[in-house]
């Protein structure tokens, strides 16, 4: 199975190395590089990787169907519970439609170590909405923005948070998204906050959206950035920000590469005792 795979993989560098399962968190705002850095991360070190963004987007897109307004909080909080209690939302293994995050990054980053396992999102795993594969369908702008808006309601985050402590309780994971470092793991034993300018962020996303073929200009992308900035700073329930003891990483002007070998560096001296 996808988890046992992946806890096994943590299982062989702790034997093999002595060190340590740690919980590794990436926050930071989007197209800041985490669904890259995050994936070729966890290659590297064996570990299971999390993408938590994957539920929000998979709310939002819910919430869009439904024909429900974004101010209409409690049927949103409600329909979150419904998704998230009765298993609506579901993640499989397998190639066809899975789409990573790659607002985050524009190319991929291969690690050296053992492969990692997706848990939530991310390279070979689909995301299932009612059985339907929606893995494409949460990375369109609109679901994107949705996702932003779903992620303030008080009950959505609730009715998710179960699911990504769960994912990540036995440690040898990576979880990449706004507030693992704060919220669903204050007590990571390694946090990361990755950052880069809105400009360059907003070209990220543009370039993806171009290379899908969706006729958008980068002005209208910036615009969504900045506002995505805006929704996810400002909310009043786990609102985005660094963590105190998160080491901060500017991927503005660094190859996706250069950042995991660098975060690995940090995960493995800490994974010593060091």
């Amino acid at each position: 199975m996808t988890e046992r795979q992946g806890h096994d993989g943590a299982r062989r560098l702790t034997a093999h190395g002595e060190l340590r399962r740690l919980r590794v968190a990436i926050d930071g705002p989007a197209g800041a590089g985490k669904g890259t850095v995050a994936r070729g991360l966890a290659e590297r070190l064996g570990y299971l990787l999390v993408d938590t963004g994957a539920l929000y987007r998979a709310v939002a897109l819910a919430v869009q169907r439904a024909g429900f307004s974004w101010d209409d909080s409690g049927a949103i909080g409600a329909l979150a519970e419904e998704l998230a209690r009765g298993g609506r939302i579901a993640l499989e293994r397998g190639a066809a439609g899975a789409a990573p995050d790659s607002t985050d990054a524009a190319q991929s980053a291969p690690g050296s170590g053992p492969a990692s396992t997706s848990l939530l999102g991310g390279s070979g795993l689909r995301v299932l909405l009612d059985g339907e594969d929606v893995s494409s369908a949460i990375r369109a702008p609109q679901v994107s923005l949705g996702a932003s808006r779903v992620s303030a309601v008080p009950a959505v985050r609730q009715a998710l948070l179960a699911m990504q402590r769960q994912a990540g309780a036995e440690g040898g994971v990576v979880l990449e998204g706004r507030d693992i470092g704060t919220v669903v793991f204050p007590d990571a034993e390694v946090k990361f906050f990755l950052t880069a300018p809105a400009e360059i962020r907003a070209k990220r996303r543009y370039d993806e959206l171009v290379a899908r073929g969706m006729s958008v200009s980068f002005e209208a992308t910036l615009s969504d950035v900045l506002r995505r900035d805006k929704a996810d700073s400002e909310r009043a329930v786990a609102p985005l920000r660094k963590a105190d003891d998160a080491i901060l990483v500017d991927s503005g002007h660094r190859s996706p590469q250069e950042i995991i070998d660098e975060m690995a560096r940090v995960v493995e001296t800490r994974a010593r005792g060091g």
